[in-house]
């Protein structure tokens, strides 16, 4: 997700006027934190389906992704596609905040103090703005991993509470909230980074060579100039499209390895690399390590779209522009 939207109407690149630092500050972690709850809790069913499939819970193991969907309601109720989405939005919105926050952040360092400039420092920005909101919220994605895995009639885990409850008491204490962090930052590096990168980069071309075209004037500025909502859908989604293959099989391996002692067969899924291993020794490629990537790729398109439809409404609201 990309916040230099900053091309003029007449063409020219307009600095944007980021008066009371710490207002804006504020505004920018509302406007992520807002936007990144939107698009989860748009696609909280598929998230649900998602984890299901990659961790081959017992009682969908056999089924694919529609079928899954279809299973669920019945079994569980239309809610349990949603199971875990609570903590989802407990940890979504700081997520969401310290990410976009972050982004601009890192750029302006690698700008102006490092001198690094041009497509190189989004990418980079984009990596390390990941990063930096995968480790300040962590804990909160392993509980709602764990809570989206219970299946009705078999919860380990009552709610939010007790589930950190839990882990902490059960699983080692601090450790046991990060169990998966390796392979979610080694992941990460590359999925926020193409993503930032990608979408920053085609906003940039389209703003540039086709304004009539793709642009619109901001609703708070009309001066500055904005990609129009189905131009933003569809960068999101070949942004999200492109890091979601290049990173997936990370993605699979945090999964199982955040699961922990919930899986029959974790003590073959503690590192990364047994992970990894043991996946693709078991289930091959399209069943193990990509397996449910063709939800993931379903996901992209209302996750994106909301997700920037979203902030850069919000941006507008706020004056972030």
């Amino acid at each position: 997700m990309e916040t230099e939207a900053a091309v003029s109407t007449r063409g020219r690149p307009v600095i944007p006027n980021h008066t009371q630092g710490d207002y804006h500050f504020v505004r920018s972690f509302v406007a992520g934190g807002v936007a990144g709850c939107c698009a989860k809790s748009t696609i909280a069913p598929l998230d649900r389906v998602k984890i299901l499939l990659q961790a081959h819970s017992p009682h969908y193991k056999d089924l694919g992704v529609v079928a899954t969907f279809r299973a669920v309601p019945k079994k569980e109720g239309y809610l349990g596609l949603y199971k875990g989405n609570g903590a989802m939005m407990v940890r979504i919105f700081p997520y969401g905040a310290i990410q976009f926050m972050a982004f601009d952040k890192y750029k302006k360092i690698l700008s102006k103090q490092l001198g690094i400039s041009g497509h190189i420092h989004r990418l980079m920005a984009g990596s390390m703005a990941g990063m930096t909101a995968v480790i300040c919220t962590y804990p909160l994605d392993v509980i709602r991993v764990r809570l989206a895995y219970q299946v009705k009639g078999h919860h380990r885990y009552t709610g939010i509470g007790n589930a950190f409850q839990t882990i902490y008491l059960k699983e080692g204490g601090i450790p046991g909230f990060y169990k998966g962090l390796i392979p979610t930052l080694i992941g990460m590096a590359p999925y926020a980074g193409f993503s930032f990168f990608t979408f920053g980069t085609l906003k940039s071309l389209g703003l540039v060579h086709f304004p009539e075209i793709l642009g619109r004037p901001s609703s708070d500025n009309p001066e500055v100039l904005v990609l129009k909502t189905h131009v933003n859908l569809l960068c999101g989604g070949v942004a999200g499209a492109i890091a979601q293959t290049i990173s997936y099989p990370l993605d699979v391996a945090r999964r199982r390895m955040q699961l922990g002692v919930v899986l029959p067969e974790s003590d073959k899924c503690r590192t990364l690399t047994k992970t990894l291993q043991y996946v693709y020794s078991q289930y091959g490629v399209k069943k193990g390590l990509y397996r449910g990537l063709s939800l993931n790729y379903i996901r992209c398109v209302p996750s994106q779209a909301v997700a920037f439809t979203t902030y850069e409404l919000m941006k507008q609201t706020l004056h972030l522009n």
